[in-house]
């Protein structure tokens, strides 16, 4: 008897230990990153992207890009956008793009969704809508940064495939992202001499925020192409200063603050059942409830966001010291938590189903062997594994500046100085633009 005690109470300290072991998630591997950007260290942040990559450099890839890889590199991307390695970051957005498929919120079941929330760190990434057209829409500004126009059509189509399907598909014509898209496509387009594709785009721009400074370039394009809307007509209508002929454009993007990354988090199932009680079903309703009864398991676990960081400020951009008026382009954060809202209670129910499963297995295994206490052990260790193997995913792009500001403004031809500043974080940038040329500045303040 004594002998069985200790064995019981030392696998029953296994136990524990297990389950509290498989608590780790993903956001334990980039909490070195994140402090990294929060004390205003990007390059501190790629280092330590890179030692989980297992990679050397910035520039090199992991052999594999299943899992966590794929996302780590794309939170690399961004990183390296916001140290001007434009070029690096172009190839950790193309790589992670091709190794990342989109969850389709409006199709997918609610077992569906909860398998991907609750899938291990080695099964291939699933990316919200948000993240997919945002991958596209800042390779966009590394292209246009570097000036390399036909890079940034490439991205630019990419980004109309993703967008038709989110409208198309998904239903979803409110995604404020594809404002900020319309807004630098429309200027790869235009300044690739294709007016009538700008208009199409800032069409788009103009029917998720006013662009102001978009309303000299309607005005130059549309005797030049056959594209009308009644946006298009409204910009046409409004007062805008008559632009120099001999001039040169220069638009500035400001990124700044993260938006909120994914947690596990804790609740008791009382409070889970209350959260989904028009939902569950009316079986795993009453399963859950003799679980909890029994006080053997009295908390689930899913994932959740934290906070957003850093997402209140007033950036600033200026040429020769003059300021550049800046727009709000999108409120990534704010998109970030509508999507979540709109699966968090399938998430919650998913994890009591899960959580009544895992019972159940642990209850037919204390039947088979009996009612003594090594058939409890064995039943207590059935589900406190299955709990530890079922881990809440946190793997989110955790690097997206919460909020993006852009502004444009018509200079003269010849040389000029940028400076783009926001949250402590400053840039300056000289640039020799042309008559009837252009440039692009950005800054991403990831803090």
């Amino acid at each position: 008897m004594k002998r069985h005690r200790l064995l019981f109470g030392g696998a029953l300290l296994f136990v524990v230990a297990s389950t509290l072991t498989g608590c780790g998630g993903h956001e334990l591997r980039t909490i070195q990153a994140r402090s990294a950007l929060d004390a205003g260290q990007p390059r501190q942040a790629i280092e330590h992207i890179n030692h989980q990559l297992g990679v050397d450099g910035d520039k090199d890839l992991p052999s594999d890009l299943t899992g966590d890889n794929a996302l780590l590199v794309l939170d690399r991307g961004t990183v390296q956008q916001s140290l001007t390695q434009f070029k690096l970051s172009e190839q950790d957005f193309q790589a992670s793009d091709k190794a990342i498929d989109m969850l389709d919120l409006a199709h997918n079941a609610g077992d569906s969704i909860g398998e991907y929330m609750f899938s291990g760190s080695s099964s291939r990434y699933v990316a919200p809508p948000y993240e997919k057209l945002l991958i596209n829409t800042l390779n966009m500004i590394n292209y246009l940064e570097t000036g390399d126009l036909s890079g940034a059509k490439v991205e630019a189509r990419r980004l109309a495939v993703i967008q038709r399907y989110i409208r198309d598909e998904l239903k979803e014509a409110n995604n404020s992202i594809l404002g900020l898209g319309g807004f630098l496509a429309g200027f790869v387009y235009e300044k690739s001499g294709d007016a009538d594709e700008a208009l199409r785009w800032y069409d788009d721009a103009l029917s998720f925020a006013g662009y102001g400074a978009l309303s000299a370039a309607v005005r130059e394009l549309a005797p030049r192409a056959g594209y009308k809307s009644p946006r298009i007509a409204k910009a046409l209508a409004e007062e805008a200063a008559a632009a120099s002929d001999d001039g040169a454009d220069v638009i500035c993007v400001v990124g700044y603050g993260r938006v909120p990354h994914k947690i596990p988090k804790r609740i008791p199932i009382g409070l889970a059942l209350t959260l989904v009680a028009d939902a569950i079903e009316p079986t795993n309703r009453r399963a859950a409830d003799r679980l909890a009864a029994k006080g053997l398991v009295t908390w689930i676990n899913y994932p959740t966001l934290a906070p957003d960081q850093g997402g209140y400020s007033v950036p600033t951009c200026t040429v020769d010291g003059k300021s550049i008026p800046m727009t709000e382009a999108v409120n990534v954060s704010a998109e970030v938590t509508a999507q979540w809202r709109k699966i968090e209670g399938k998430i919650i129910l998913s994890a009591i189903t899960r959580l009544v499963t895992r019972y159940a297995v642990g209850e037919g295994i204390e039947k088979v062997g009996g009612k003594g206490p090594l058939a409890l052990l064995a039943s207590l260790g059935t589900q406190a594994t299955l709990t530890a193997l079922d881990t809440p995913d946190t793997r989110s792009w955790e690097t997206l500046p919460a909020r993006v500001a852009i502004g444009r403004v018509r200079i003269a031809a010849g040389k000029h100085t940028v400076a783009a500043a926001a949250r402590g974080v400053t840039r300056t940038q000289s640039i020799d633009v042309k008559r009837g040329g252009w440039a692009t500045v950005s800054l991403q303040a990831l803090r």
